[in-house]
């Protein structure tokens, strides 16, 4: 007897929180598997009804019912149509990460999550108990086992789906991205697949949530974990793949989208992050102080792709340290992009202030309190145009700086949200190479002039900062990889400029604390993922 069932799998961009929203976009997906795909069933990703992740919303006694409501507004909605959803659920007091199937308006199988992640950006420890047990079902003769994401991680969970028969895996997904994740997590799965041989269905959330980008690119493998289907990234999408069992089991996909280079894709991440944050929170366009600087450059750059040119405006706030270069550039720029710009000089704000601050700074020298009153000059500007226009300030710090506190509070780190927080300033001119290469937009002599603040007569970053083909590479050892100093030292690196990035690192966490967030693209970003405290009396040895 031979049996045949068509899967849709839906690639939804969910907004933690708007269970309502949610659901309506489940069923809005469901009625078009149904009636333009003919599927049999349709696979969202992991707490598909509340978004992920939900943090504490999950603690709120209100929510949950909220959750339970949607759920059952969902079961009585869905006609013609089975789904595999997510979402939480509290049983005897004890909250679980679920998977279940909805078949003919009812819950017909439930499958608690056994593998809670609780490293790095994940806290599901926090909020849910690990289920024990396999979801294994008869599916129109095929025997299908659910799982949910981290479950596929590790050995235990799929394997004991299939000792208990299961003979094609779905597993759903709230997967955030880092650079080359996609790989990886593909590398994973189709390793899974071959050890258990069965096929698996993987079903993942894309869009951006606070710092997090889930970039979606679901696919599936077959039994020898090879990928026979395999949709966008970073992009909302719904496709199929057919599971046919006669003699055999077998797996056909329908699409096979190329993966995104490298660049590409660390690219495309930050063009959603800013997207989905700006307009998630409901802001009108964003504001950029555009120095002719790489940093704001980009910056700039990503935020009229992600939100078009009419939402972008651009402020050059000229002081008598900014060169004619910057000025040029930033003008050409704008230009190039077609965007908003507004020339403020910030000179007679910043000498209105040292008026002022005069008999309190009499008998100092001028110093660095000088130049973070011209950077405050300019928050205060952007904030105002902020407050004016209901546009949220973009800020243009990149992670070599917001590392070593190369940044001025209530200064330049002035804003809502940062693209490029956790950028390394050389993936920050790799990337607007790479994005000149679409269209020139951003003037080659910002990609190819020395990096400075302008804030000071003749300034250079490599005044202040090591080199950063060298601080970049020290950044990543300390801060992504944990590497001890010593370790550090070993790989090459002289040990007075490692003690001295590893002091300036651990010494600025107080302003990283007040930073905006921004979009995560490594393995190890600054915030949720790395939790250090302001004070403390722990120093790193070199030696």
């Amino acid at each position: 007897m031979s049996s045949e069932i068509k899967i849709g799998l839906a690639q939804i961009n969910v907004v933690v929180g708007a269970v309502e929203h949610n659901v309506n976009l489940i069923l809005e997906y469901a009625c078009r598997a149904r009636d333009e795909l003919n599927c049999d069933l349709l696979v969202c990703s992991e707490m598909v009804l509340t978004g992920y992740p939900p943090e504490d919303l999950l603690m709120r006694p209100g929510f949950m019912a909220l959750v339970d409501s949607e759920l059952q507004r969902l079961c009585a909605s869905l006609k013609g149509i089975d789904v595999v959803v997510g979402y939480p659920k509290i049983d005897s007091g004890t909250m679980y990460n679920i998977g279940a199937l909805i078949t003919d308006g009812e819950i017909t199988q439930e499958y608690r999550k056994i593998k809670l992640p609780n490293y790095a950006v994940f806290d599901e420890k926090r909020y849910f108990e690990a289920g024990s047990e396999a979801c294994v079902f008869d599916y129109q003769g095929i025997n299908l086992g659910i799982t949910v994401c981290e479950d596929i991680w590790h050995d235990g969970p799929v394997e004991l789906a299939v000792e208990r028969g299961a003979e094609v895996i779905i597993n759903i997904n709230g997967s955030p991205y880092h650079s080359n994740k996609i790989s990886e997590r593909r590398s994973v799965v189709c390793e899974r697949a071959k050890k258990v041989k069965a096929p698996v269905v993987y079903v993942n959330q894309v869009g951006g949530q606070d710092e997090l980008v889930f970039d979606g690119a679901s696919f599936a493998c077959d039994a020898n974990g090879e990928v026979v289907h395999q949709m966008a990234s970073f992009d909302s999408a719904l496709s199929t793949v057919t599971v046919y069992k006669n003699d055999r089991l077998t797996i056909k996909g329908s699409e096979m989208v190329p993966e995104f280079e490298p660049l590409e894709s660390i690219y495309n991440a930050l063009v959603l992050g800013v997207r989905d944050y700006v307009r998630k929170n409901g802001f009108t366009g964003v504001v950029i102080g555009l120095s002719g600087g790489i940093d704001s450059a980009l910056t700039t750059t990503i935020a009229v792709d992600a939100l078009g040119k009419e939402n972008v405006d651009v402020i050059m706030m000229p002081f008598k340290y900014t060169s004619d270069i910057s000025k040029e550039d930033a003008y050409a720029e704008a230009k190039a992009l077609d965007i908003t710009y507004h020339v403020i000089s910030i000179e007679p704000m910043y000498e209105a202030f040292v008026s002022q601050l005069a008999p309190v700074f009499e008998g100092y020298e001028e110093d660095v309190t000088e130049e973070n009153i011209q950077a405050r000059c300019r928050g205060l500007t952007l904030m105002a145009y902020s407050n004016k226009t209901g546009k949220m300030v973009l800020t243009t710090g990149n992670k070599s700086e917001m590392s070593v506190g190369y940044a001025t509070l209530y200064g330049d780190m002035v804003g809502g949200y940062n693209a490029i927080k956790d950028v390394p300033k050389i993936t920050v001119y790799e990337l607007a190479k790479y994005r000149n290469t679409i269209s020139q937009v951003i003037p080659d002599r910002v990609i190819t002039r020395e990096p400075s603040a302008e804030l000071r007569a003749d300034q250079i970053d490599s005044d202040s900062l090591p080199e950063y083909d060298v601080l970049d590479p020290i950044l990543e050892l300390y801060v992504e990889d944990d590497c001890p100093p010593s370790e550090i030292v070993k790989r090459g690196f002289d040990a007075e400029v490692v003690e001295r990035v590893i002091r300036l690192v651990d010494r600025n966490e107080y302003k990283r604390r007040q930073a905006a967030p921004g979009v995560r693209i490594s393995k190890k970003a600054f915030g949720r993922d790395r939790r250090y405290p302001i004070t403390s009396g722990y120093r790193p040895k070199v030696n």
